[in-house]
């Protein structure tokens, strides 16, 4: 199977350099610094104490050609539509399209915007770009999540992820492991670039606004659409409480390095007061940029 990943940023980096590192037919999509050095001196994996290097086929999506069987979007999710229609060419009703953007509803943004298999994912990863070609990723935290109604879709992307040695699950309700992984990361996002300051100091310093933050979101999805994460409250404190402690959000890296944020897709979307509190101040920031 050929195998396109868009965007290399922690995500996407991590996956392309895993795949191809394993022997899978993989074309990783980047731009700038970061593609420019990956084609040079191939991607860098910093993991922990470990660091590894392995070559990819890299290019710009302009540059994108041939057919896709699948196709992981690894890109911020303000730019998943955008991106999905510059693959449209390269796919059809056969190829199998995922995305491990932030958010729950990836999946129907996705079939809106092209004919083919679309499973819906997420994926548990403290990972960034450390350096134009360098990917840096924390803590022993991995897991893929992917699932729907095709299930020899979703036994096609596990065999990727078993060959290149990667955990991942393909659990029966996917919408409710949606919204699992949504409850932690648009609290700690929302927190994280409220406070300037990583997950384990919001824990420390913030953990009533923490718990109480979860547990809107926790009602909203059951308001929403009937799907019940009460019990993800505590874990999600308990997450936050054993990830290292410097550990970031991409969307409080991209606050503090001045660039596009998912501010709507990860605090405005959560039509909650004390998340909303929120969402205005750091509108208000984003604006004023």
């Amino acid at each position: 199977m050929k195998i396109a990943i868009v965007g290399l940023g922690g995500v996407g980096g991590y996956l392309a350099a895993s795949f191809a590192k394993s022997g899978l037919d993989v074309v990783g999509f980047a731009r700038g610094e970061h593609l420019e050095a990956i084609q040079k001196s191939g991607i860098t994996i910093k993991e922990d104490e470990n660091e590894w290097t392995t070559s990819l086929h890299v290019k710009p999506i302009e540059e994108a050609e041939g057919y896709f069987d699948v196709v992981l979007f690894c890109v911020k999710s303000y730019d998943l539509v955008l991106t999905c229609k510059a693959f449209a060419n390269h796919t059809d009703a056969k190829s199998i399209l995922l995305s491990f953007s932030n958010g729950v509803n990836n999946g129907d943004i996705l079939r809106e915007c092209c004919d083919a298999w679309v499973l819906d994912a997420c994926i548990y990863i403290l990972a960034h770009i450390e350096a134009p070609g360098v990917i840096r990723k924390k803590g022993k935290v991995f897991a893929a999540l992917f699932g729907g109604a095709d299930k020899e879709a979703v036994a096609k992307v596990a065999t990727l992820f078993e060959k290149a040695s990667l955990r991942y699950k393909t659990p029966e309700d996917i919408q409710t492991a949606l919204y699992k992984k949504y409850i932690f990361i648009a609290a700690f996002a929302t927190l994280t670039s409220y406070y300037n300051e990583p997950i384990g100091a919001v824990y420390e310093k913030h953990y009533d606004e923490a718990k109480r933050l979860l547990e809107e979101i926790a009602a909203f999805a059951k308001e929403k659409q009937g799907i019940d994460i009460s019990d993800e409250v505590q874990k999600s404190l308990q997450t936050a409480e054993k990830v290292p402690y410097d550990s970031s959000t991409s969307m409080a890296l991209d606050f503090k390095n001045g660039k596009k944020t998912e501010l709507e897709n990860l605090s405005g979307y959560v039509q909650k007061p004390f998340m909303q509190k929120l969402y205005n101040e750091l509108k208000k920031r984003e604006q004023k940029r």
